[in-house]
């Protein structure tokens, strides 16, 4: 496991990045060490294709133009979408709003950073701001109006199919430590134990646990609001009253504008380094809603981003079909020259790519599927490649290493 680079990261943050995406990683073969071997490709692709570039140069191609499941190499397509339209230096606002009843309205715009110090920050920003009561806690999640998951995930409790969502902590997840006596405690310095925590766990076995917590209804909304009402608490505020979903009320203007710590570049750096859908996602639908409008709905996001693939990448229209933004749908589909464009538009932020044995390189794996896209460190700058299979033999590693002779002999 590799430690992604946040900014100004505290090693709790860090740890949970690292536990959440574990089970990801472990879906993910490593990538055998470039070597000697040239056996012809064909040998190793009966579906699939690849793409190795310099310059404006291909220097080899195999079926370039068949439409293929990239599966998470599609993050690096996401990645090139929110840093173009939102900007490297974009942070996303979460608003607290304080009404004279002495309710508490928290309403999100989908970060996905949304992490258990940064509500600790804003309930030391409400205390400054004078709130000293709050009589109830409103989650206004409204950002974001999706009828379903994203199109791939699972009904599991594991990390990567947690659900989006307008408001989210902690990537949707909790981490808890049960023992054998049955008590259960937060697994995390900086996130307090929450009722919540003690109902999910309850039937766990003893052990330490990463579990998704948005499968059921309301669930999204109430981890939020306990752990805002346990922040506030920790900053001396009284917290009594129920916690709620729903939205602020018209003119009630907010007392708290509370950016994000993690700037965008950071953020998708994350995404790449821990193949993470949740991450993907929410940048997905942001973007969306930055084109045409809050709520962010997932069409608003398939209409935004394969417009500016055609748009602002040239990709012709049917070199693509784009369903969500992490890879997790096998309705995405991209063609390897497509794929290699996207590599050449993506260049200036090739250094967000995660690096593993010398390359800049992200994986993409599903049952069936095992592709490989980045760039090999080039004399003359980064080449770019894309190997893509989509077939039951994971013969990748093979087709990385006859790439790399390829690109050496030229």
């Amino acid at each position: 496991m590799h430690t992604a680079h946040v900014l100004n990261p505290s090693r709790s943050r860090k740890e949970a990045m690292a536990w959440l995406f574990a089970c990801c990683w472990l879906m993910m073969a490593t990538i055998a060490e470039a070597g000697a071997g040239t056996t012809p490709p064909p040998a190793y692709v009966t579906h699939g294709g690849y793409l190795l570039g310099r310059n404006d140069r291909v220097i080899a191609s195999h079926q370039p133009d068949t439409p293929l499941v990239p599966a998470s190499i599609w993050k690096i397509a996401t990645a090139l979408h929110a840093l173009s339209v939102l900007g490297k230096e974009y942070r996303f606002e979460t608003r607290c709003y304080y009404g004279p009843d002495q309710t508490l309205y928290v309403q999100g715009s989908g970060d996905p950073m949304l992490t258990s110090e940064e509500v600790t920050l804003m309930a030391s920003r409400l205390r400054a701001a004078g709130v000293r009561q709050v009589q109830g806690i409103v989650i206004d999640d409204s950002a974001f109006a999706l009828a379903s998951a994203a199109d791939g995930a699972t009904n599991t409790l594991n990390p990567y199919d947690v659900a989006n969502s307008g408001l989210a902590v902690n990537f949707n997840t909790i981490h808890i430590t049960k023992a054998a006596d049955g008590s259960i405690r937060s697994a995390e310095p900086q996130t307090p134990t929450l009722p919540i925590m003690l109902r999910l766990g309850k039937w766990l076995p003893a052990g330490t646990h990463r579990i998704n917590i948005s499968q059921k209804k309301g669930e999204i909304g109430q981890y939020a609001g306990e752990l805002m009402a346990e922040a506030l608490r920790g900053q001396g505020i009284a917290v009594t009253g129920p916690i709620l979903t729903g939205t602020v009320p018209t003119g009630l203007p907010p007392v708290v504008r509370h950016s994000s710590t993690t700037g965008l570049g950071e953020t998708v750096r994350a995404m790449l380094e821990y193949s993470n859908n949740f991450i993907a996602n929410q940048l997905f639908l942001a973007c969306g809603a930055k084109r045409y409008g809050y709520p962010a709905t997932w069409d608003k996001g398939r209409k935004a981003m394969s417009t500016f693939l055609h748009e602002q990448v040239g990709l012709d229209l049917g070199s693509y079909t784009v369903e969500e933004g992490s890879g997790l749908s096998r309705k995405n589909q991209v063609t390897p020259r497509a794929m290699l464009a996207i590599l050449r538009v993506f260049m200036p932020h090739a250094a967000l790519m995660p690096m593993r044995d010398g390359m800049m390189v992200k994986t993409g794996t599903l049952r069936g599927v095992y592709n490989y896209a980045g760039y090999f460190q080039g004399v003359q700058g980064p080449d770019p490649f894309v190997l893509m299979l989509n077939q039951p033999e994971n013969h990748r590693d093979q087709l990385l290493r006859y790439l790399e002779d390829l690109r050496q002999s030229h």
